[in-house]
């Protein structure tokens, strides 16, 4: 097997670098790059702490950050599993990477900054949802953000309906937890799961 050890190999395998490529990316929300972000119902935030990395889903109504200003991003935490991995991540290394989606467009964002934990109370408030609020909210302060070729999503294909997998073929949640813990209650875990979550969205 062959393996590449230096970015000067890399450099020699893939050649240079296309102007779009520089020119997309900026220090600030551009009007159309800000446009995307608040299409985005979808992100996955990427962090890093002394245990290693961490990439987690966040999914929202609407968009699923709030664009405070050209250089900033608020993104609630709303319930979850409480292993916070993502949090403890953040106020150890404040490095976060994110990338977001939108439903029916190939074109991805990308964005890289640093992020706090927020406990204002004004500001919890200003995200309230079926009378409750977040627990914390994200401050993200954007570093670079950029428009990512839509390649991979073409690839994919991820918006054709025809090629949605049927969830009956797909391993349950309740089927994964089992073939982790051998004496895992999966019947009822899989019974009581959608209903569960429904409740608690938020």
């Amino acid at each position: 097997m062959g393996i590449v050890t230096s970015v000067e190999e890399l450099r020699a395998l893939y050649g240079g670098v296309g102007e779009a490529s520089i020119t997309k990316v900026t220090q600030v929300l551009t009007a159309p790059y800000r446009r995307m972000i608040e299409a985005s119902p979808f992100m996955a935030l990427a962090t890093v702490g002394p245990e290693g990395l961490d990439c987690s889903p966040r999914g929202d109504l609407g968009g699923v950050v709030r664009v405070g200003d050209e250089r900033t991003l608020l993104l609630p935490d709303w319930r979850g599993n409480n292993r916070i991995d993502s949090l403890e991540n953040i106020v150890r290394d404040p490095r976060v990477a994110m990338m977001f989606l939108v439903p029916g467009s190939n074109t991805t964002m990308r964005l890289n900054g640093r992020a706090v934990i927020s406990i204002e109370p004004g500001l919890l408030d200003s995200f309230t949802m079926d009378g409750k609020h977040p627990r914390c909210v994200v401050v993200i302060t954007i570093d670079e953000v950029y428009l990512q070729c839509a390649r991979a999503v073409m690839r994919a294909e991820l918006w054709n309906a025809e090629r949605f997998a049927d969830p009956a073929n797909l391993p349950s949640p309740g089927l994964m937890l089992k073939a982790a813990k051998g004496d895992f209650d999966q019947e009822t875990y899989d019974r009581e799961w959608p209903a569960r979550a429904a409740r608690t969205l938020w």
